[in-house]
């Protein structure tokens, strides 16, 4: 029989295995909760469906391609027949004998003019806009004194003035200003009443910018014009896409403003243009829809450039 003593529990070595000593048992791990059939079931569906295809969808996408491309189909391939061709043909097949023909028809005659007009109306137009909703939306954005906020719901009254509603006197003022038959006569009533949709989308856009960020700018010691310069101009560029876009199509589509506002040749834009190709006893429908090409090009063009600032643009504020 061995003459040491048992040992106690002071006597037990650190970082000794298997030995036991006297502590409190571990607490028991409580039970995971069994999940109910049923909401098992639905968690299962959800899978499955996200991994199933949509064929609803699928089938009305291609219903909409469809009804899109099938004109634009039309346009480019009657282009490029001849008047007889067009007449005779079938208009949805592919032309026998393309022709470039009705291109040099449009290009040699006054469509340049007409075009250099329209870009310098969209162009100034745009400019306008854009130079006026971005600092009058931050004002709006960060100003919550009555008399900002009244101007802008006043603002906003113009979105249900139609502009054939307001022609008459917008013809009466341009000829007081003596700038009838000009662009300018144009570019003037465009931008007006392309302001309050810019307007709307610039402030919503702004409202998203985090108070913190201006709240840094200012312990910086930016003032107000430093802050737009610096930080609202960069984080504005999905609204500011989004304003010239549609401000560009407005412009570039517009029609009401050119036939009352302007009389010249030199001052005709392509709207006003295409009726060149009516004559007395006849239009040149394939020289028609060649002008109708190339005057979709550009502002296609641009669209396809800001295209994918245009969703958080015309989202903006929707979560407020």
């Amino acid at each position: 029989m061995s003459d040491r003593a048992p040992l106690g529990g002071d006597d037990i070595p650190r970082g000794a295995v298997g030995v036991r000593t006297a502590e409190a048992p571990p607490s028991p791990i409580a039970p995971v909760p069994e999940v109910p059939e049923r909401q098992r079931r639905r968690v299962w569906n959800r899978r499955r469906a996200h991994g199933r295809p949509n064929v609803l969808a699928g089938v009305l996408a291609t219903v909409w391609l469809a009804l899109v491309a099938v004109p634009l189909y039309f346009l480019v391939a009657a282009s490029f027949r001849t008047r007889s061709e067009y007449l005779s043909d079938n208009p949805l097949a592919p032309p026998p004998n393309p022709t470039l023909e009705n291109y040099e028809t449009v290009l040699t005659g006054d469509f340049p003019t007409y075009l250099l007009n329209t870009v310098v109306v969209t162009v100034a137009t745009v400019a306008i806009v854009v130079g006026l909703t971005l600092p009058a939306g931050y004002a709006v954005a960060r100003n919550a004194g009555r008399a900002v906020q009244r101007g802008f719901s006043l603002m906003l009254v113009g979105l249900a003035i139609p502009a054939q509603a307001a022609i008459i006197p917008v013809y009466l003022m341009i000829t007081q200003l003596h700038l009838y038959d000009t662009l300018l006569a144009v570019i003037l009533p465009t931008a007006a009443f392309a302001m309050p949709v810019a307007l709307l989308v610039m402030t919503n856009s702004l409202r998203d910018i985090p108070r913190e960020l201006y709240e840094a700018q200012t312990l910086d010691g930016a003032g107000p014009f430093q802050a737009l310069r610096h930080l609202v101009l960069p984080l504005a560029k999905p609204a500011i896409t989004t304003v010239a876009v549609f401000t560009s199509l407005t412009a570039w589509n517009g029609f009401l403003f050119p036939l009352v506002l302007t009389q010249s040749v030199s001052t005709r834009v392509l709207t006003l243009g295409l009726w060149d190709y009516q004559g007395q006893f006849g239009t040149n429908v394939p020289a028609l829809l060649a002008a109708v090409t190339l005057s979709v090009v550009p502002i296609f063009v641009l669209y396809l450039v800001g295209r994918r600032y245009l969703l958080s643009g015309l989202t903006a504020g929707a979560g407020k």
